[in-house]
């Protein structure tokens, strides 16, 4: 009997950190100053020269970093007027820290359905946007996944909604030739583990409106010494705003800031790299029966590190048991239609805490819906092994 394949890579492995990074941690650990704001004795913190950094990448006028991807969502909600008991669009296929950040706020989530290639359904947008009265779309780019960010804008304009972008899987990704981030009056980034730059967990938020970064500086927690950012509104703007706004202490510290500014130089190079692998495995599935890795739209310049791929004719009990037939192979493969949240995966109705709402065109499309990480050091023959051990799996399986 042939030797079946095992994966010999763990897809969850983030990688070590830049040496420079590692280097600057431990020269920050030994001056004991991880906390942003101080008395800094004629030296600049790390966190206020991350956000100067971030922002002349992405082209905006103020980055504020914070402690979490999520407390940059909440953030972004709070700065772009949610009130409580308001009503929230966001795309129904997402991640619990989403319409947690919703929540957190106090407002509604009205959930969007999405098409089979993992972007929001407009015609629905629409329709929830005039049913709800909503002022205010959080759009996800979930798993990296870009909508036609022209008609978004357009349909934003049109209704006149205040669009909040997450780009927790899009970080150096564009649309046309625009960043995601720069569409929305917000954009919403993570540094958390398993996104494009590291430090554990962390957060930054992007925006041209100078009310809207005074405000986020004075949430995230600057006790009044918001003249320590550089990147940052004028102080007359402050002076508008900094009796008015709680202190809600989510500030980015020190040293998650030094680890990522030499990640931040790297981006170019990551995306690259991680495009190439994503090619490799789109190839692959997409050679296998029943496999469908849904294509990408030609304005997207994506950085593709996880894959999303549909798994047809198989049923919840048999997609259950490929999944864990895959991980006992190697292969950690998370699918978006388990009954059951586990891990990061869950699916709108787990969400007990929103309003029950009934989204048929989503949860068709979450049953067959597939999802897998890909570390940066993935070789071609271990995607190979990858589709091997999926082709296998389904094939056993039939």
């Amino acid at each position: 009997m042939k030797k079946q394949p095992i994966l010999d890579i763990d897809l969850s492995d983030p990688g070590g950190l830049p040496r420079e990074s590692i280097d600057q941690a431990v020269a920050l650990m030994k001056t004991g100053r991880l906390h942003r704001y101080g008395e800094y004795a004629g030296t600049v913190p790390h966190a206020t020269l991350l956000e100067e950094e971030f922002a002349e990448y992405l082209g905006s006028r103020f980055a504020i970093g914070v402690n979490s991807g999520g407390s940059a969502i909440f953030l972004g909600l709070k700065i772009a007027g949610v009130r409580p008991g308001a009503p929230v669009l966001v795309n129904a296929f997402n991640l619990a820290p989403v319409p947690g950040a919703i929540e957190h706020a106090g407002a509604k989530a009205v959930l969007v359905e999405v098409d089979r290639d993992y972007r929001i359904n407009l015609d629905d947008l629409r329709r929830k946007t005039r049913l709800s009265n909503a002022k205010v779309l959080l759009l996800t780019h979930m798993r990296g996944h870009i909508a036609d960010m022209d008609k978004i804008a357009g349909i934003c304009d049109e209704l006149g909604l205040t669009l909040v972008e997450d780009c927790a899987h899009t970080m150096g990704a564009k649309w046309q030739d625009r960043f995601t981030g720069r569409y929305g009056a917000v954009g919403c980034f993570s540094t958390q583990t398993f996104k494009h730059i590291n430090s554990g967990e962390g957060g930054i938020i992007a925006t041209d409106d100078e009310d809207m970064a005074a405000k986020a500086i004075l949430y995230s927690g600057s006790y009044m010494l918001y003249a320590q950012h550089r990147c940052a509104p004028s102080p007359r703007v402050f002076e508008r705003w900094k009796k008015q706004i709680p202190n809600l202490s989510l500030r980015m510290s020190n040293l998650a800031a030094c680890i990522l500014r030499p990640q931040l130089r790297e981006m170019a190079s990551r995306g690259a790299r991680w495009n190439q692998i994503y090619g490799w495995l789109e190839q692959r599935l997409n050679a296998l029966e029943g496999v469908e890795v849904p294509a990408r739209e030609a304005g997207e310049s994506f950085v593709a590190s996880s894959i999303q791929f549909h798994v047809q004719g198989l049923t919840g009990d048999q997609m259950t048991r490929l999944s864990d037939r895959c991980a006992q192979r190697g292969v950690a493969i998370k699918w978006f239609g388990r009954p059951e949240p586990q891990g990061y995966t869950s699916q709108y109705h787990h969400w007990q805490y929103l309003e029950p709402q009934a989204l048929p065109r989503t949860t068709e499309i979450l049953q067959t819906t597939c999802d897998m990480r890909i570390p940066l050091s993935l070789t071609e023959p271990q995607c190979n092994t990858i589709a091997t051990i999926l082709d296998q799996e389904i094939s056993d399986l039939n």
